[in-house]
């Protein structure tokens, strides 16, 4: 699972810094750059996190639950901002602010890992 979420956080940064790229020359103003942001700060942390829980500082079950969340809600958010800009149509009514609060519950996900680490053998 974590080298799953390592390759997914690889790529949620290269359509970040993709999304930033295309919104600031060919769509300013569209939002693309704030989904782009989303996909490259979460990327970032889905990161940290990984290195974290491999490193015993974040309870596994909360960790991964919080780092799978962060994927959720970003590719929602960032979904919901960019698809009616290819596609001429969002992922389905409401999806960004979903995301959003999946962001949300995951990063409180990740507050629990942090104080919840496992049991370190004495």
């Amino acid at each position: 699972m974590m080298s799953i979420l390592l390759v997914i956080a690889g790529l949620m940064g290269a359509a970040g810094i993709t999304l930033s790229a295309v919104g600031t020359h060919a769509y300013p103003g569209a939002g693309l750059e704030s989904a782009g942001q989303i996909l490259l700060f979460h990327a970032a942390a889905i990161m940290a996190m990984v290195a974290a829980i491999d490193r015993g500082l974040l309870s596994r079950t909360f960790g991964v639950a919080g780092a799978a969340g962060l994927v959720l809600g970003s590719l929602l958010f960032a979904g919901d901002i960019s698809l009616p800009i290819y596609a001429g149509v969002g992922l389905f009514p409401k999806a960004a602010p979903a995301g959003g609060v999946i962001l949300i519950v995951s990063w409180i996900a990740t507050a629990v890992a942090a104080a919840t680490p496992p049991a370190r053998a004495a």
